[in-house]
């Protein structure tokens, strides 16, 4: 039976490989191996490994990693643990295929103690762009170092094989995220205000703000402002999801602690929701504010308009339901307004999302149970013709 090592680092990414692990695991013929590192095994991030195994999926190892502080130290240092615990995760497990998601530094050390040890590596999410994060080096680093592309989009797709991977093994299968849209059942508004103790009102605002890692002043201009915005909407319910635990991740956790303190009639915060309840508030919400990429990805899917702030997501292919604006009070204010339009948001209801319209994982799983691995290390660099 063919080993399929799936790593997982945070809610995230948890949240986009859900329905794959899923396919994996109930298939006779693979063997699921599950690890779990990262934030997944930090309390200050909620220890969402509990999340993972409330789900059913056994965990095949779990790598701390994680070194105390949000310097580019830290996060230099946490690398270099994941490595090492990774590898020797690898080596135990003895997987025939390591999958990754994404463009994380638990990422990278997973990728970086595959490659080492002579491991495939199918590689999703890749071909993608973001603007001031160092996750647009990293996603990209893992592509050259990976053997299997799933792309989420055809754009994607091309851009991998622009970087000079071979097209056989690039697949645009769709974002894998979205197959909880249309498999996972989700809880109404009254499930969610009894799980959050908190009861929801027309505007409500799902929040979610995290670093900008290669700009560290701006995330302490833009999330002050994001708040200023965001108090000039007394009337707003608003639900705070938990900060990645990237550099700069304290001064965003700080502000945002101070604010819903202050208002706790109308704000709370929740290091993290899990993704059925993320998702079930994200469906009854009036608008999406921040700069994660579920603004982009997920809640087009859902026909729910989204604020995406400054440069995180700047790159990505976007909805016509997502509105761009800059990280000043102002512009998040007019924005967010323009969201609460009826008409907008019936816009957004009509809409499309260009990441596909789900059933991604089941496509993986089988792309991954039957491609042929032999000679798969061996790569050749792929030259663009005179017109490619």
């Amino acid at each position: 039976m063919r080993r399929i090592c799936v790593v997982t680092g945070s809610r995230a990414d948890y949240g986009h490989l859900y329905w794959l692990l899923r396919e994996i695991a109930d298939d006779p013929e693979l063997t699921l191996q599950l690890v779990a590192t990262g934030s997944h095994l930090s309390p200050v991030h909620g220890h969402t490994v509990d999340r993972i195994e409330a789900d059913g999926f056994p965990i095949a190892a779990r790598v701390e990693m994680l070194v105390a502080g949000d310097t580019g130290t830290a996060v230099a240092k946490s690398l270099g643990l994941g490595v090492m615990g990774l590898a020797e995760a690898f080596d135990r497990l003895d997987p025939h295929v390591i999958v990754l998601l994404g463009d994380r530094f638990e990422t990278l050390a997973a990728a970086s103690a595959a490659l080492m040890l002579r491991r495939p590596i199918a590689h999703l999410h890749g071909g993608e762009a973001t603007g001031g994060l160092t996750d647009e080096a990293i996603r990209h680093g893992i592509t050259k170092m990976a053997h299997l592309h799933f792309a989420a989009a055809e754009a994607y797709a091309r851009r991998i094989a622009q970087m000079g991977e071979d097209p056989v093994h690039i697949y645009d299968h769709g974002a894998p995220g979205l197959d909880h849209v249309t498999r996972t059942p989700l809880p109404d508004r009254e499930e969610i205000e009894r799980r959050l103790s908190f009861t929801l009102a027309a505007p409500t605002f799902l929040v979610t703000y995290h670093p900008v890692t290669l700009d560290p002043a701006a995330t302490g201009r833009e999330i002050e402002a994001l708040l200023g915005a965001l108090d000039r909407f007394p009337d707003a319910r608003m639900v705070f999801t938990g900060v990645n635990p990237d550099q700069e991740h304290s001064v965003v956790a700080r502000q945002l602690t101070a604010f819903v303190d202050r208002r706790p009639d109308r704000a709370i915060a929740r290091a993290s929701l899990g993704q059925v309840l993320y998702l079930g508030l994200m469906r009854v919400a009036d608008v999406v504010v921040g700069n994660s990429s579920s603004g982009v990805i997920e809640a087009p899917a859902m026909g729910v308009p989204t604020v995406n702030v400054g440069d995180r997501q700047s790159g990505r292919l976007r909805a016509a339901s997502v509105i761009d604006c800059p990280g000043t009070t102002e512009s998040i204010e007019a924005a967010i307004k323009r969201a609460l339009d009826p008409a907008f948001r019936g816009k957004a209801e009509a809409g499309e999302s260009p990441y596909g319209r789900g059933n991604a994982s089941r496509r993986i799983k089988d792309t991954l149970k039957a491609v042929p691995l032999d000679g798969i290390l061996m790569k050749t660099f792929q030259d663009l013709g005179r017109d490619g």
